[in-house]
């Protein structure tokens, strides 16, 4: 009884909301479209959709233009190595990541602060001043990381000339440039990682084989000499200063 008296003043609360909303008061928020004789009232919607649109990509934006990519691709690598299927979870990987990325890139973003936020919040510079101060660094960062060999597939795709210096070169061929070097590279670390493991997996294999026991799948047993290997020669560290390293 106790139980159905509790749904049965849940279900009224919850049909009596409207009414108690109407009698109290409560704030409502209404969307719609209608007609305006002032175009600039139009012209200041539009901004403010295109200013939320910009904000709700702009973590997918500042993600593939820093260390985010080789990172979280390399990790995913060396968790498929080793064959532990969802340990550790993507959420852990993508945080790893994260942190990593901020942590690689903190040089970039404290320039991009110094130069660019912190003068715009004081007034001292416009807001276009303020953009490209932004871009400055973390151009610098990307024509570090690509090669000359992406950058020039994009350049002919776009049919754009050869560029004299990296003023030439526009920021949005730069950035997939930037993001197909960043897979390249990431694959080229996942190969190495793969290799020790492999090893582990063909020696196992071989030895089931010669036992006769050709039913026993072999990943299970090499599962604990690659976790064992992995932790003796302390994994996760050599991979994380690796990465780091690599971006040096």
């Amino acid at each position: 009884m106790k139980h159905i008296t509790i749904i049965t003043s849940t279900v009224t609360l919850l049909l009596l909301l409207p009414v108690l909303a109407g009698a109290e008061g409560l704030p409502t928020i209404t969307v719609g479209i209608g007609q305006t004789a002032d175009p600039g009232q139009t012209s200041t919607a539009l901004q403010i959709l295109m200013v939320l649109t910009v904000l709700s990509m702009a973590p997918a934006i500042l993600l593939m233009t820093t260390a985010f990519i080789r990172l979280v691709v390399v990790l995913s690598f060396v968790r498929q190595a080793m064959g532990t299927q969802q340990m550790p979870p993507n959420q852990i990987i993508i945080g790893l990541a994260l942190f990593l990325t901020f942590f690689i890139m903190a040089p970039v973003f404290t320039q991009v602060n110094e130069k660019a936020l912190q003068p715009y919040l004081d007034k001292k510079i416009s807001q276009e001043q303020a953009l490209n101060e932004a871009v400055t660094p973390m151009r610098e960062f990307m024509f570090k990381q690509t090669k000359e060999k992406e950058l020039g597939l994009l350049m002919e795709i776009a049919g754009q000339p050869a560029p004299e210096n990296q003023k030439d070169v526009p920021t949005m061929t730069l950035i997939p440039a930037f993001m197909l070097s960043e897979l390249k590279r990431a694959f080229q670390i996942g190969f190495m990682v793969y290799i020790p493991f492999l090893v582990i997996d063909m020696i196992v294999a071989s030895v089931l084989m010669s036992m006769g026991m050709m039913m026993l799948p072999p990943v299970i047993i090499s599962l604990p000499f690659k976790l064992l290997l992995f932790v003796l020669v302390d994994g996760w560290n050599l991979v994380v200063s690796s990465l780091v390293q690599s971006f040096l």
